[in-house]
């Protein structure tokens, strides 16, 4: 488990306490030094702490069908509570109620910051820094809508619970917050979204891929509107992350003959690179998983991976991906740990990971679903053939691409042994998704929208199961919250 024993710099100073919690670490601050920030270049200085700094893979991906019984390995309650379908009562590591803690933290500092650009009288140097300000703080709420409430649902939304959208900079540790509805927080995502993304430039990044550039706030909009259903509007953010529209020179060339001859550490380092033209958006976030996922008790198996890499699949071909790994230890390598020592000759520290927030692969896959569903089938295709032709070759043996591997409708309705080509796509589209975000927690929000059931097996044989209407799906706020007035999530 990590231990955050490394208080970060900020400039926040004591108004940068957390929206929700209890602790009096947070009082332990500098005196407010808000009056310093007195440039746009401070302002981008403190929006840099504006991104959630935590990590949400670990329970997200140890709650997804993505992951089994090892029977043996590193047991952690982040891995093991999850796996369990329990609520995990850690405030730290990569628990649920550190990613809260973290999401209000980078909301603190959107918040300050906007307050400080509202009182430059709408001065022209300070724009893209406030329409940095209100991406990044629809994207914190966001995140946190979607793993502490249920989905979105244009039936229900109007009732379920919502999180706390909170606008206004806080002066104090705990004041009285109210959840709202899950459609009221996506109104809030959406109105801040339309109004900051025309006010961004990416000139004003030293490196754009730890910010919110115009193509990062594309890709978000492109996934935000897809889990509201709102496919003309995924469709058409989608179509400009990227200059041309097409997202064939970004994806991971993963069946390339010098992609596939990297080592183990070459292609950890790869993944996760600025440089990477795949990665549109990279956040740096302190935890073990990287150095963890691989020998977790509760992860990737032998079994799943016959299910889901060797096994056959629409293209006729096999995957390209190298997996490492022996039976307890199967894994594909995506995250070079960054080790920050407390001190300069200390052998203690903190292992920091760079989690990929937006990517083209992603973008693709929006992409594709939200025009499956407007009927657009033939645009669907096209992306999945680009995405197939980067990440397939016609076997083990004959380790290359071939034209032979593209999908069409017919062969899809025949793989999927359904008429219906709405749905033969969505599960193309599924099935892709699955592998590529294998080890990334990704295929958790996939499990919530589409009403995926997960079971888990115990080590007595028990299956576990978490069906679709199951409360415990909706991840349980921090128990502190209560004392804001806010109800937890029912159990």
């Amino acid at each position: 488990m990590i231990k955050h024993t490394l208080i970060s710099k900020t400039i926040l100073g004591v108004s940068s306490l957390l929206v929700f919690s209890s602790c009096n670490k947070y009082l332990d601050q500098a005196p407010d030094m808000r009056t310093e920030l007195n440039s746009p270049e401070k302002i981008g200085e403190l929006l840099a702490t504006a991104y959630p700094q935590a990590n949400y893979i670990t329970f997200t991906e140890s709650m997804s069908d993505n992951v089994s019984d090892k029977g043996s390995g590193a047991v952690d309650p982040d891995n093991s509570m999850p796996y369990f379908f329990k609520d995990n009562k850690n405030t730290d590591g990569d628990s649920p109620t550190n990613y809260w803690n973290a999401a209000y933290k980078a909301i603190s500092a959107a918040n300050h910051a906007l307050e400080i650009i509202n009182k430059q009288e709408g001065a022209e140097a300070y724009k893209p820094f406030k329409g940095e300000a209100l991406v990044a703080r629809a994207y914190a709420h966001f995140m946190l809508v979607t793993l502490f409430s249920k989905p979105y649902s244009l039936q229900t939304s109007i009732t379920d619970p919502g999180i706390p959208y909170v606008t206004t900079t806080e002066k104090i540790v705990l004041g009285h917050y109210e959840r709202k509805t899950v459609a009221y927080v996506y109104d809030m995502i959406e109105k801040d979204l339309k109004e900051g993304m025309p006010l961004i430039n990416d000139s004003k990044y030293k490196v754009p891929k730890y910010h919110f550039t115009r193509s990062a706030a594309s890709a978000f909009a492109a996934r935000f509107y897809l889990y509201k259903k709102d496919y003309t509007n995924s469709v058409k953010y989608a179509s400009t992350v990227f200059s041309n529209g097409s997202f064939s020179a970004y994806l991971r060339p993963v069946n390339s003959t010098e992609y596939m001859s990297y080592q183990y550490n070459e292609l950890q380092a790869q993944y996760t690179r600025a440089v990477n033209p795949a990665n549109i958006l990279l956040v740096e976030a302190p935890t073990g998983w990287g150095r963890s996922y691989a020998t977790n008790r509760y992860g990737f198996t032998s079994e799943l991976m016959s299910k889901l890499t060797t096994s056959a699949n629409v293209t006729g071909g096999s995957w390209a991906y190298n997996i490492y790994g022996n039976e307890n230890s199967i894994n594909i390598p995506k995250f070079r740990e960054h080790f920050v020592r407390l001190t300069l000759n200390a052998e203690s520290g903190i292992p920091y990971n760079m989690i990929p927030i937006f990517s083209a692969e992603e973008t693709l896959f929006n992409r594709a679903e939200a025009n499956a569903m407007l009927g657009n089938f033939d645009a669907s295709i096209n992306d999945l053939n680009d995405y197939i032709a980067s990440k397939f070759i016609v076997s083990p043996s004959l380790p290359f691409y071939d034209e032979s591997l593209q999908i069409s409708i017919d062969k899809l309705m025949e793989f999927y042994d359904s008429p219906d080509r709405t749905q033969v796509l969505i599960n193309c589209i599924l099935d892709f998704k699955r592998v590529n975000f294998l080890f990334e927690g990704e295929r958790w929000f996939d499990i919530i929208r589409h009403g995926l059931p997960v079971q888990h097996k115990k080590s007595n044989g028990e299956i576990l199961t978490l069906g679709p209407k199951d409360p415990q799906r909706v991840f349980q706020l921090p128990e502190e919250v209560q004392s804001s007035g806010i109800e937890l999530n029912p159990r």
